[in-house]
């Protein structure tokens, strides 16, 4: 058996910061908008430093919970977000503005749906 309330509390820390990424992205039109300023290109830092954390917590929760936790809502590409994360840390000089554009246009709304069914799961059944 797992730590159940760890898991729920990293689920939150990985809604918040998906939050975070919904706020800051909202004003982002193109990947130029990144790229085309000294602001634009702070967003794209701090967004980076959330796309980091919310991959960093799915594999904590893999450590915690099991591969196959997560594996049950496989909408969500689990793999693919740890392995952004790898990219982003490893790889930071070499990250594409485009890429980012399109995981905080497409896949992170899509990522909040799920995240709030996980925690809806969990506490519906204990």
């Amino acid at each position: 058996m797992y730590d159940r309330e760890l898991v729920i509390d990293i689920l939150h820390q990985i809604d918040n910061a998906i939050d975070k990424i919904l706020y800051r992205s909202s004003v982002i039109k193109s990947a130029s908008d990144f790229t085309g300023s000294p602001g634009g290109m702070e967003k794209l830092d701090s967004i980076c430093m959330q796309l980091i954390a919310i991959g960093e917590s799915v594999k904590n929760i893999d450590k915690i919970a099991g591969k196959s936790f997560l594996s049950k809502y496989g909408s969500v590409d689990w793999k693919g977000i740890k392995g952004m994360r790898d990219i982003i840390t490893h790889h930071y000089f070499d990250i594409d503005a485009e890429a980012i554009f399109e995981v905080c246009r497409t896949h992170i709304p899509e990522l909040k749906k799920v995240i709030r069914a996980i925690l809806t799961d969990m506490k519906i059944n204990p």
